[in-house]
C-alpha cells in the first residue's frame, strides 16, 4: 500500500519578467551640439503586492555629458528619475497568493537606448528588464516508502582483515598441482 505525506514549504508560485520603457527629457542651460555619454547609475527598487496587482517603485540617477559651443566645451547634467510600475499577475487555480511575498529582481540594469538634441532640451529614452518572483507557502505530496532499509552496514577493518587471513588457503597451488 502507498503511503503518501504532505510537506509544508516555501515556494515559487509564480514568476515572470517584463521590460520597462522610460522616455523623458532634461532642460539643459546651454545649447548641446552634441551627446557624448549618458549612464544610468544608482539603481534601487522594490515591490509590493496589492491584491491581484504587484507595485514596484523605485529610482535610478541619469548622468549625461554632452558638448555646447560648436564642440569647444562640456558639461554633465544630472537626473534623479523616481517611477512605479503597475504589474498584473496571472494567479493559476487553486493557489492561494493572498499571503505571498515578493521578490523583484534586476534581469537586465536600466540603461539609455536613445538620446536626442531637441534646442535646450535632451531626450533620452531608458530601458530596464525586472524578474517578479511570487513566494509562498504550499503542500507538496511525496511517497514514502516504509520497507526500504536504509541503514548500511558497519564493518569492522580489524575483523574484515582476520576473517580474510583465516579463509586465505596457503596450500592452494600444491593442492592443485595434485589433481
Amino acid at each position: 500500500m502507498s503511503n503518501y505525506r504532505e510537506i509544508v514549504t516555501k515556494a515559487v508560485l509564480g514568476k515572470g519578467k517584463k521590460v520597462f520603457n522610460h522616455s523623458h527629457f532634461i532642460n539643459v542651460s546651454n545649447t548641446p551640439t552634441n551627446v557624448l555619454g549618458c549612464w544610468v547609475i544608482n539603481h534601487n527598487f522594490k515591490g509590493v503586492k496589492e491584491g491581484e496587482k504587484i507595485i514596484v517603485s523605485g529610482s535610478y540617477d541619469i548622468n549625461i555629458w554632452y558638448s555646447y559651443d560648436s564642440d569647444t566645451k562640456t558639461d554633465v547634467v544630472k537626473e534623479t528619475f523616481n517611477y512605479k510600475e503597475v504589474v498584473n499577475i496571472r494567479e493559476r487555480e487553486g493557489v492561494d497568493y493572498t499571503d505571498a511575498s515578493i521578490i523583484v529582481r534586476s534581469l537586465k540594469d536600466p540603461t539609455c537606448r536613445e538620446v536626442k538634441i531637441d534646442g535646450n532640451k535632451i531626450n533620452y529614452k531608458v530601458e530596464e528588464e525586472l524578474g517578479i518572483e511570487l513566494i509562498g507557502d504550499t503542500k507538496v505530496k511525496i511517497l514514502v516508502d516504509e520497507n526500504m532499509d536504509d541503514w548500511e552496514e558497519i564493518v569492522d577493518e580489524k575483523e574484515a582483515m582476520k576473517e580474510i587471513d583465516e579463509s586465505v588457503n596457503e596450500d592452494y597451488l600444491e593442492s592443485k598441482k595434485e589433481d
